[in-house]
C-alpha cells in the first residue's frame, strides 16, 4: 500500500490532461477517417499541435505537462485495443451492455453508440506499448530537468468490464472468473507501467468515471434490479480496488500514480452521473493504493467535502473546483474559501491543522476540456482563462509553489 507522500508531482496547479483540439487537427483526422488524407499528414498536424499546446502550458505556468491527448479520439486511448485478446466490435448488440451504467445510458439516449466497444475474445497479453512513441515525443519538447513532471493519462483497468452484462466481458472458455480475467489485466498494466518508467515517465494519472458511478443511486438501483448480476455492487467495488492495487503493485517507488474521478464529460458538456463520495469514501481513500486523488468538485452533484475526512496523511487531493464544462468564470475568493473548507475536513480526519492539511492539496478543473475529441461547450479563449484561474488560485494559496 502507498505509504510515502509524493510531491511535485502532484503540483498545486493541475489540469486533467485533455485540452481542446485545434480545428485543423480535427479536420485532418476527419479526412483520414474518410480516406481523403493520409495518416502521415495527420501525424504531422498532431506533432505541431502537441508542440503548441506544450508551449502554452509552460507559458501559463503549469508543471504537469500533457500532450493534450491530441492523438486520441476519446480519453481512454489505445491501451486495450493494443493488446492481444481484445477486439473492437463496430455494431454491437445492445443486449451485451448494462444499460443502467451512466455513460452507456447517456450515449444511447443521445443517439450515439456506447463508445468504442472493445471485447475480450482471447487470452489477454501485453504485446507492446501504444504510448511510448507519444511519450517520447512529449518529453522531447521539454527541458530534461522537467521530464519527470510531464503527465500521461491512462484508461481505468475496469473500463471494459463494468459496462458489460454478467458473462459478456469475456468468454467463459477463456476465463472462468473475474479473478482470472483481472489477473491478466493487472499483468498488462504492470508491464505497461514498467515500459513507460524505463522511458522516463514518472507521473501517471488513471482516468476512472466508473469508480464515481458507485456513488450514483440511480446506477446502484439498476444494479440491484439486474437479476443477471451474481455479486453486489459493493463486492464489485472491492474487486476493482484489488484490481487497481494489483495493477500498480510493482511500480517503482518514484513513479507517482493518481486516479481521477468525475461523473462524465461528454459532447456538449454533458455529465453522466451524480452523487457524493460519501458512499465509497473509506474504501476509495484508505484501501486504494494510489498517491493522489483528482476529484470533481465543481457542482453539488459531487456532494460535500465531508468525505475528505477519510484521506490519510500520506495521500494528496487535487480539488477540481473550477469547471471545464462551461465558460462562466468562478470567483477567486469563493474558490479560496472552498479550498480552505476542504482542508478543514482533511485536517479533522487526521487531527491536524488546516495549514498541515493544505500541504497535501492542490487545485484543478473538475475534468479535462476535451475528454471527447469534439471538446466541451467552451472555446480556446475560455480554456485559457480557466487555466489562468487555476494557476492564480494556486498562487493565492501556495505562493511560490509549482
Amino acid at each position: 500500500m502507498a505509504s510515502k507522500l509524493h510531491r511535485n508531482p502532484p503540483f498545486r496547479a493541475e489540469h486533467l490532461g485533455s485540452l481542446l483540439r485545434p480545428e485543423n487537427l480535427l479536420k485532418t483526422r476527419e479526412e483520414v477517417d474518410k480516406g481523403t488524407a493520409q495518416q502521415e499528414q495527420l501525424t504531422g498536424v498532431e506533432d505541431d499541435a502537441v508542440k503548441d499546446i506544450v508551449d502554452l502550458q509552460i507559458k501559463l505556468g503549469f508543471h504537469p505537462i500533457s500532450d493534450g491527448e491530441y492523438r486520441r479520439h476519446m480519453f481512454w486511448g489505445t491501451f486495450f485495443p493494443g493488446m492481444d485478446g481484445f477486439e473492437e466490435i463496430q455494431n454491437p448488440d445492445v443486449d451485451i451492455f448494462r444499460m443502467y451504467i451512466p455513460d452507456i445510458a447517456a450515449f444511447t439516449e443521445a443517439g450515439y453508440k456506447p463508445g468504442e466497444t472493445i471485447i475480450c475474445t482471447g487470452k489477454i497479453k501485453h504485446v507492446g506499448s501504444t504510448y511510448v512513441d507519444q511519450w517520447e515525443y512529449l518529453k522531447s519538447l521539454v527541458p530534461k530537468d522537467r521530464v519527470h513532471e510531464c503527465k500521461l493519462t491512462l484508461a481505468a483497468p475496469n473500463w471494459y468490464h463494468l459496462r458489460y452484462k454478467e458473462g459478456k466481458a469475456y468468454p467463459k472458455s477463456v476465463y472462468s472468473s473475474d479473478a482470472e480475467y483481472f489477473a491478466d489485466i493487472a499483468r498488462a498494466y504492470q508491464t505497461e507501467l514498467q515500459i513507460l518508467y524505463d522511458h522516463g515517465l514518472r507521473n501517471v494519472q488513471i482516468d476512472d468515471p466508473n469508480l464515481a458511478y458507485f456513488c450514483s443511486e440511480k446506477m446502484l438501483a439498476g444494479w440491484q434490479e439486474d437479476k443477471s448480476n451474481t455479486k453486489s455492487a459493493e463486492d464489485l467495488l472491492d474487486d476493482y480496488i484489488k484490481l487497481y492495487n494489483d495493477c500498480i503493485s510493482k511500480r517503482p517507488a518514484d513513479m507517482h500514480v493518481g486516479v481521477h474521478l468525475c461523473r462524465g464529460n461528454f459532447v456538449g458538456s454533458r455529465h453522466f452521473s451524480e452523487g457524493g463520495y460519501d458512499r465509497i469514501a473509506t474504501k476509495l481513500f484508505q484501501q486504494l493504493s494510489v498517491d493522489t486523488y483528482y476529484l470533481e468538485y465543481d457542482t453539488v452533484r459531487a456532494g460535500s467535502f465531508e468525505p475528505l475526512q477519510h484521506v490519510p496523511k500520506h495521500k494528496n487531493v487535487i480539488l477540481g473546483v473550477i469547471t471545464s464544462k462551461f465558460p462562466e468564470m468562478e470567483n477567486l475568493e469563493e474558490m479560496k474559501k472552498r479550498v480552505y473548507s476542504a482542508a478543514d475536513y482533511v485536517a479533522k480526519g487526521n487531527n491536524e491543522t488546516q495549514k498541515e492539511a493544505l500541504k497535501r492539496l492542490g487545485v484543478s478543473p473538475q475534468c479535462g476540456f476535451a475528454s471527447h475529441s469534439s471538446g466541451n461547450s467552451v472555446v480556446n479563449d475560455d480554456m485559457i482563462a480557466k487555466l489562468k484561474l487555476v494557476r492564480e488560485l494556486a498562487d493565492s494559496i501556495w505562493p511560490g509553489e509549482p
